[in-house]
């Protein structure tokens, strides 16, 4: 099953990228470039959420839908 989850990406005076999130309680990645910010991210989202379902049962989190957008970055 994939869920949405909301990452709020902020570049650091280091020139590093920060991914936390509202929606996943803990969820902080950093890395030098967004790609590898984001797929930190997500492997720290999928392990957060498997402990949480270990601990609480189901995690309630917002599925894709049929129809979204979604930002593409595009280096010039």
């Amino acid at each position: 099953m994939e869920n949405l989850v909301n990452i709020h990406i902020e570049i650091l005076p280091e020139g590093i990228y920060l991914a936390t999130s509202g929606d996943i309680q803990g969820l902080v990645a950093q890395g030098r470039t967004l790609i590898e910010t984001l797929e930190i991210a997500r492997d720290v989202a999928r392990k957060l959420i498997e402990a949480r379902t270990d601990r609480e049962g189901m995690v309630s989190l917002e599925q894709i839908p049929n129809v979204f957008d979604y930002p593409l970055v595009v280096s010039q």
